[in-house]
């Protein structure tokens, strides 16, 4: 009778009813109608008010369903027992309408407090699910944009028989600002460079890739550090006239918030003769055939930072056995264990160790020395151009 009542009760509230006459009917109705509510009484025949809330909680629904338990019991054990079992509220018998009909409203804010969580989190989902997709279609261009820029260094070693040259480009992210090459300017000069742009990631790139077309060793047509003369051959700009007119031309062209710093060597194939000029980027070294270590430079103004800088020519002799090191900042400023950074002293000693070694191989070996001695992974990219010496041979002219 009291379910009837109370059937009839909800039926005027607006509530569509279904009843059972036990928890195993109960569980049938709920398979096949998901209901938003659950009123059940404590005591039943065969499965318990308990058993049945238990078995409510572990059938697959698609949404949230609000349990009420009826009873007449009132002790703590009996109430902590109910909501172990998975009942959301309880309501005293015999019921009392009011009281029903406000568990019932408190159970449609929490019901409809679900809904749209689950909508959000749908939303989200979805959301997310958008944005990895984005992210994942980014990080393919990223790799194909790191093919790319290894591929503006287009040779990596060459030997000129008296003297060899060897790059290294291990960017620290997808892609970099760094650059590194080589040129021939004529049959006995040659020309290395290093560049670093400001900043990672695309932008470093691109402007990378502008750099790199500036400097071409393919197309000396299109280099703006060689020169033709009147007699059809190549010579080169005087380093700090290079230096000037590059941030004349970044300035001037690029329209763009980044600069980039700058080491580019003049060196005579046959006489050692070497002519720098250093832009904002690390001192050059030069290794010399008894093991010490002698940087090069003053420093010098970053290119495309300030209209009108100048710039400096400074020279040095290299003698057979010397070698010029043109390391980038990512080398001389990796953080070290003890907080402090790699500098200068720890790069001329990372020279000496490994003055047995040539080419490649050397400057493989440090690398992986910096990666060893770095607190954490390589923050910035390393770079370096590496040219030996050997001295003139007999049949060079």
């Amino acid at each position: 009778m009291s379910r009837r009542i109370l059937s009839a009760q909800l039926t005027r509230a607006g509530y569509t009813v279904l009843e059972a006459e036990s928890g195993e009917e109960a569980l049938e109705i709920c398979a096949e109608t998901e209901p938003d509510f659950v009123l059940s009484d404590w005591v039943m025949d065969g499965m318990t008010g308990i058993e049945f809330c238990k078995k409510f909680r572990e059938m697959d629904r698609k949404g949230y369903g609000y349990f009420i338990l009826l009873t007449s019991k009132s002790d703590k054990n009996d109430v902590a027992e109910g909501l172990q079992s998975g009942a959301d509220d309880f309501l005293a018998k015999p019921v009392n309408g009011d009281e029903l009909r406000a568990r019932l409203t408190a159970g449609e804010r929490i019901l409809t407090m679900e809904q749209e969580m689950k909508e959000k989190n749908r939303l989200l989902s979805s959301a997310l699910e958008e944005l990895r997709t984005v992210y994942d279609s980014i990080d393919r261009d990223l790799v194909e944009a790191r093919k790319l820029q290894q591929s503006l260094v287009q040779e990596r070693f060459r030997c000129f028989g008296n003297a060899q040259v060897s790059l290294t480009l291990r960017p620290s992210g997808h892609v970099g600002g760094d650059l590194v090459g080589f040129f021939p300017i004529n049959a006995r000069r040659v020309a290395l460079y290093g560049i670093d742009v400001s900043g990672h990631g695309i932008t470093s790139a691109m402007m990378t890739a502008r750099l790199a077309g500036y400097l071409s060793g393919s197309s000396p047509e299109q280099n703006i550090a060689l020169i033709q003369t009147e007699y059809g051959i190549y010579d080169a700009r005087d380093p700090a006239e290079l230096a000037g007119y590059l941030n004349a031309l970044v300035l001037e062209e690029m329209q763009t918030d980044s600069y980039f710093t700058l080491i580019y060597a003049d060196v005579d194939l046959i006489s050692g003769q070497a002519s720098l000029v250093q832009a904002g980027h690390p001192h050059p070294a030069v290794l010399r055939a008894n093991g010490t270590v002698e940087f090069l430079g003053n420093g010098g103004m970053p290119v495309g930072l300030i209209d009108g800088a100048s710039y400096e020519t400074i020279t040095t002799q290299l003698n057979p056995g010397d070698r010029l090191f043109l390391g980038s900042d990512g080398i001389t400023e990796i953080q070290l264990s003890n907080g402090e950074q790699l500098a200068e002293e720890g790069l001329s000693q990372l020279l000496h160790d490994f003055r047995d070694m040539r080419g490649q191989a050397l400057l493989d070996a440090m690398y992986w020395e910096l990666q060893r001695l770095s607190s954490d992974a390589l923050s910035d990219d390393v770079s370096a151009v590496l040219f030996e010496f050997d001295g003139a041979k007999e049949n060079l002219d």
